[in-house]
């Protein structure tokens, strides 16, 4: 996939002064995190020597299922499915409901791994494009209305959504939901930005139905990708075995220590997590003050996350391949390109969690300078 091949990590890190392309939150160091990760807790991060490097549970570290469940009102950790990363369990859901031919309606533009994995299974897959005109909402009469009673086996939504940063509302998520029950499908939500929702966070949507399927990960909110720690949250019986039998195919278990010490972060994201949001809050305000002060570039305001899809306003010529070379090579400055999310290179995802307050002036201003230099 381009978002893959493109990304900064493979395009090499040192290549990139202004990295405006991350959609997560900045990477951190176990140290910032002021964690004891003793087993008793009284002791320092020396201590992990004392783990045991078994094959660990297979639903997932018991103190982390514990932790993902405390989030969402109603829910077990045996609700819950520990997964490398938010990836696989996305993965693992498509593979477990999706053969050859099975009906799916995914909302686009999306992460691209919720496009391409229904394609490359070979299921029959409907989308419904979002338009930045219509503010990116998801209209879910569109997706009422591809969707097959008893055929229709799976429904994709990301919320808070990727790239945009947009949301569903409370109604929106209770028809999806509805939507699935009703037609036998099981709703994937995915989750991912969950935890730095701007207002009032939605339920998670598991804990609405057991048609739902919620997918998080540790990667984006707490800026610990390294760890690749995501999970699933089902609380039907069935789907949860046939979930696990897919992980236990793919890994059989998770990494015993990435899981204990995302256990611990997670236990005490109540600490954690509020400066994150904070630092999350300035950045948006810094990109907020510099697209009114231009007429160059448009966005939708992200009501979650720490990416939004910025585009070129109409009125504005622009040689696109000309705007990102000049971009990169004159300005040190890295977007994410609208192709990775099946849209035009008029728009890319600017991430403003993960650069420091510096390097996001630096590349907000970039983005003006290269835009000038490639008007035609």
């Amino acid at each position: 996939m381009p978002i893959e091949v493109e990304s900064p990590e493979q395009l090499g890190y040192e290549t990139i002064t202004n990295n405006l392309s991350e959609s997560s939150v900045t990477d951190r160091r176990l140290s910032d995190l002021g964690l004891d990760l003793s087993p008793d807790g009284e002791g320092s991060v020396a201590a992990l020597d004392d783990l045991l490097l078994c094959y660990g549970d297979h639903l997932g570290d018991p103190v982390l299922r514990e932790a993902v469940a405390a989030g969402g009102e109603g829910l077990r950790a045996d609700d819950v499915l520990v997964t490398p990363g938010a990836a696989a369990a996305l993965f693992a859901t498509a593979t477990s409901l999706l053969e050859p031919g099975d009906h799916a309606v995914v909302v686009r533009t999306n992460y691209a791994t919720n496009l391409e994995t229904p394609r490359a299974i070979g299921a029959d897959l409907e989308v419904v494009d979002l338009s930045f005109d219509d503010g990116w909402r998801l209209d879910v009469d569109r997706v009422a209305k591809l969707v097959r009673s008893g055929e229709t086996r799976l429904i994709s939504v990301t919320c808070p959504h990727n790239p945009t940063g947009t949301m569903l509302d409370r109604a929106a998520l209770h028809a999806l939901v509805e939507l699935a029950e009703s037609s036998g499908a099981v709703l994937l939500a995915d989750e991912t930005y969950r935890d730095l929702t701007h207002g009032t966070p939605l339920p998670m949507a598991a804990t609405l139905s057991p048609r739902a399927i919620s997918v998080s990960s540790m990667s984006k909110a707490y800026g610990l990708p390294g760890l690749r720690v995501g999970w699933a949250v089902c609380r039907d019986p069935r789907l949860a075995q046939t979930l696990l039998a897919a992980k236990e195919q793919i890994v059989i278990c998770g990494a015993t220590i990435d899981e204990a010490i995302a256990g611990r972060v997670l236990t005490d994201r109540a600490r954690i997590l509020p400066p994150i949001l904070e630092q999350v809050r300035t950045r948006l305000d810094i990109v907020r003050t510099w697209l009114a002060g231009q007429e160059t570039f448009e966005w939708i305001e992200p009501a979650g996350g720490v990416v939004g899809l910025v585009r070129f306003r109409a009125d504005v010529e622009v040689d696109t391949d000309r705007f990102y070379e000049v971009l990169l090579a004159g300005y040190g400055t890295y977007v994410g390109p609208g192709h990775w999310f099946e849209v035009d290179d008029r728009h890319f995802r600017l991430g403003f969690g993960w650069p420091t307050e510096a390097e996001l002036r630096a590349g907000l201003t970039g983005l003006s300078s290269a835009a000038a230099d490639a008007r035609t």
